[in-house]
């Protein structure tokens, strides 16, 4: 936590959010799914994914780019998998609809392969990852963003690749195992995060077009405001892929996958579509349909412990297993607030002073 950084009470900013989206006119249920899914994103750490998006979501709905009240509608059904259509809607609600039909069928059917297309920005891919948990299910996730260019690939300096998620859940007694991330070095929000006086990038996360390596917000932005929008058209540069060529290998198949195989299109040759969309291609098992879950569940449970009890490089510092930071931090925020820096409070608290809805004005 940065000493400029505000601890908000969980609770009140899921109230302010939730009523920021409400006066733009979403039902009381979509309003506090988006409300739900952002905070929830800011307890797990995630913090690119959380509220910090608020003002950027607003933005796009009074463009006409996202659209409130959207149902997810099916494209194509073979029963153990499913194609569905988001008709540009609030990714936290088209994409829950999605993933709760697929946990439907893989519950049934012991598996299901789902894609959708069209999406709004569906935020923190963990989430779905974690509902399919709670119903005792694995699953994988490929995510893209159609018309969105922010990466550039490895041995490159122009843009090419989304940030392109990916995304692995693992049910288990003890607890989930759940791996999240973006195949970029950083999730275009920590950048967004970052610029709004948060934590700082690390050493060479951007690149310029020029090839030299930069941690500076303004490289994938261009001019900002300290308060105000952020447009990553405005910048000349790029974020780099994760693991070189690794990370961008992976990128690229969740373009081809999420973007290419949905039909919702990949992350460019940017043409005039003016909006961005989320495509996510997603496998859901029932390990209890699979084989033995009792022996699934002995093994890895060995397994996890025999890597937990790996001799920490750093004393202070032990192994820890992928959904376990995210745990803590969750604990944390819950009984001691969420941090969020001044500029990010004060941005969403801009916005929402211009829709009449009231803030704090101490915290």
């Amino acid at each position: 936590m940065a000493s400029t950084d505000l601890l908000i009470p969980a609770a009140l900013l899921e109230d302010v959010v939730n009523r920021i989206f409400l006066a733009t006119g979403c039902s009381q249920t979509e309003a506090r799914r988006i409300a739900t899914h952002l905070l929830g994103a800011n307890l797990a750490g995630h913090d690119s994914h959380g509220v910090v998006r608020v003002p950027r979501y607003v933005e796009w709905q009074e463009e006409g780019f996202v659209l409130a009240g959207q149902q997810a509608s099916i494209i194509a059904d073979g029963g153990a998998f499913v194609l569905l259509d988001g008709h540009y809607g609030f990714g936290q609600t088209v994409a829950k609809q999605a993933t709760d039909l697929a946990i439907e069928r893989a519950l049934a059917n012991g598996s299901c392969i789902m894609g959708l297309r069209n999406a709004g920005h569906i935020g923190r891919v963990g989430d779905y990852a974690e509902m399919a948990i709670a119903a005792g299910l694995i699953s994988v996730h490929f995510v893209n963003v159609a018309g969105s260019v922010l990466v550039a690939p490895f041995g490159g300096t122009e843009r090419r690749f989304s940030t392109a998620p990916f995304c692995v859940g693992v049910p288990l007694p003890e607890g989930p195992v759940l791996l999240d991330f973006a195949t970029s070095f950083v999730a275009e929000g920590k950048v967004l995060v970052a610029s709004n006086g948060g934590k700082a990038l690390p050493e060479g996360a951007l690149i310029e077009p020029d090839g030299r390596l930069s941690s500076d917000p303004h490289t994938l932005y261009g001019p900002y405001e300290s308060v105000g929008p952020r447009n990553p058209s405005l910048g000349a540069g790029a974020i780099r892929a994760f693991g070189e060529h690794k990370g961008s290998g992976l990128a690229m198949m969740c373009e081809l996958l999420a973007g290419a195989l949905t039909g919702g299109g990949t992350s460019g040759p940017v043409g005039a579509r003016g909006r961005i969309t989320n495509g996510m291609f997603s496998m859901f098992f029932s390990p209890q349909h699979f084989g033995d879950l009792a022996t699934f569940h002995a093994t890895a449970r060995e397994y996890v412990a025999w890597v937990k009890g790996c001799a920490p490089a750093s004393a202070d510092m032990p192994v820890l297993v992928p959904g376990e930071p995210e745990a803590a931090r969750r604990a944390d925020r819950l009984k001691n607030g969420v941090p969020l820096p001044a500029e990010t409070w004060a941005n969403i608290a801009a916005t929402a002073h211009r829709l009449n809805v009231t803030v704090p004005n101490q915290l």
